[in-house]
């Protein structure tokens, strides 16, 4: 579903959609929380939210782990030169690795002649690599690059409707 223009979301859509993109708070009803931040009752919410996501404002709900927290201590954008009319079925394949969190198709630019873009994440460099063989076996993509994350600078979460 195609999202529509924000010029058509109330105050209280686009104060919702601001709170939810912030960390939500880790308790065991965050949305009672805050609802009653919004004066509104839990059940309102959850039908606004519900409105939003059915008219293709939300997308999805997620969460976030700090990976190197978790015992991924690499990541590597790897980039791929994919044929265009492959890039539907060889991006699907990609994405279906549970080590990829983001796979994306960009058009290359200049002399730059990779198109397609997945976050592999592993224990180790070494791991990166393996998995990054696994996925150009799995897909027969041969032409590619591991480009190695060494330090975070910056990761934040979008916000939207600044006050």
């Amino acid at each position: 579903m195609k999202p529509k223009q924000a010029t058509g979301l109330s105050d209280l859509e686009k104060t919702i959609i601001r709170e939810l993109t912030g960390d939500l708070p880790v308790i065991s009803r965050p949305f009672n929380l805050i609802a009653g931040q919004l004066g509104i009752s839990q059940r309102q919410l959850l039908s606004i939210i519900k409105k939003l996501k059915a008219e293709g404002f939300i997308r999805r709900f997620g969460a976030t782990l700090r990976h190197r927290n978790t015992g991924f201590s690499a990541n590597a954008m790897t980039v791929w030169r994919v044929p265009e009319e492959k890039i539907d079925e060889v991006g699907r394949t990609m994405a279906s690795f549970r080590e990829v969190t983001h796979c994306y198709h960009r058009r290359p630019q200049g002399k730059w002649k990779y198109n397609l873009f997945t976050m592999i994440h592993g224990s180790d460099e070494q791991a990166c690599r393996r998995i990054a063989e696994k996925i150009s076996q799995a897909t027969a993509m041969t032409d590619f690059q591991l480009l190695f994350s060494y330090r975070e600078l910056k990761k934040t979460t979008m916000r939207y409707f600044h006050e």
